[in-house]
């Protein structure tokens, strides 16, 4: 019998009673296309024992009753208001913590699993007690056999975050097996329980952007270890050019990654190299000619840096143009 047959079977030859339950939280802003498919997708889950509640932005494009048509065993939260990846997540775990299950998957709208996903990331966590996140390995969904994350790594001394294997072709780099790394993306994450009751929720002073960062720091900093797990597979439609043109992502991206740096007690490298960054950055876009098309990100990074000194954080209302979609974003 293969290492996969074993992982399998671990779950799905034993009746949901005696499985760990799982509640999967689905964020949503008007995405209505996009998280029809992510639960087409979830209806498929092999795993025998989860629940799943779709926790509503305040969509206008009639995602909830939609949501509530084609699946009606799916539960659907509706917060009112834009309240963020973090805001939104937070009222999800809130209601899946008192539900009372071991695990929490939180899971990006615009994503495909693969059937055999939720099995491999909740056998990882059995496996160790000391894992409090378990992350898959998550493909453009246009390119499926091509990286955008198998896991994160932050660079201390440079106050970066990265993604590793980023654009990196599936040719089994890493392995078969768990293995730690710094972070996991938001846009598909299993917890234990244990993380948010010892640590908290996210930090809805992000907004969006960064808080699955320092939420993975925090967690580390109490013992858990953090881990990416290849055999789980997720498609992610994102846009890659179109969030590096987006003047709302550099907002966000250039403000929050200060925050990070601050809650989490970064270094004075981390700071120098990253007001270098910032400046680097203004003026190459003011200066050279091939980039004087970079006016609303220019105005964006300039905003994010009166604002991050200032102490303004969570959401600002149409930081340059228009407001950040939250849900379906990374």
């Amino acid at each position: 019998m293969t290492n996969d047959q074993m992982t399998n079977d671990q779950f799905t030859n034993l009746p949901a009673t005696n499985v760990p339950a799982v509640e999967i939280i689905v964020l949503n802003w008007n995405g209505r296309e996009d998280t029809l498919a992510c639960l087409d997708s979830l209806m498929r889950l092999e795993y025998p024992s989860f629940h799943v509640t779709v926790v509503d932005n305040g969509s206008t494009d009639g995602s909830p009753d939609a949501v509530r048509r084609a699946f009606p065993q799916v539960e659907v939260l509706e917060t009112g208001a834009n309240l963020g990846y973090a805001g939104g997540n937070n009222r999800g775990l809130e209601r899946a913590l008192a539900r009372g299950a071991p695990y929490i998957l939180l899971l990006n709208n615009d994503t495909t699993v693969a059937p055999d996903m939720l099995t491999h990331l909740v056998a990882a966590m059995e496996a160790d007690p000391t894992v409090g996140f378990a992350g898959p390995t998550i493909y453009y969904a246009d390119r499926p056999e091509v990286i955008w994350t198998a896991g994160g790594a932050i660079h201390w001394g440079r106050g970066e975050t990265r993604m590793i294997g980023l654009d990196e072709p599936d040719q089994g780099q890493f392995g078969t097996t768990p293995r730690e790394v710094d972070f996991v993306s938001g846009c598909a994450i299993l917890l234990r329980r244990e993380v948010p009751e010892r640590v908290g929720l996210l930090d809805e002073r992000f907004f969006l952007y960064y808080e699955e960062v320092e939420w993975c720091v925090r967690a580390r900093r109490a013992s858990f270890r953090i881990v990416h797990v290849p055999r789980a597979r997720v498609w992610h439609r994102i846009r890659p050019q179109a969030q590096a043109e987006s003047p709302t992502v550099h907002y966000y991206m250039t403000r929050n990654r200060l925050l990070f740096l601050a809650l989490t007690g970064a270094g004075w490298g981390a700071w120098i190299s990253t007001i270098v960054d910032n400046i680097r950055t203004l003026l190459s876009w003011s200066l050279r000619p091939r980039w004087r098309h970079k006016g609303f990100q220019r105005r964006a990074m300039v905003r994010a840096l009166a604002d991050a000194c200032r102490g303004r954080w969570g959401f600002i209302p149409s930081p340059v143009a228009s407001p950040p979609r939250a849900g379906g974003v990374r």
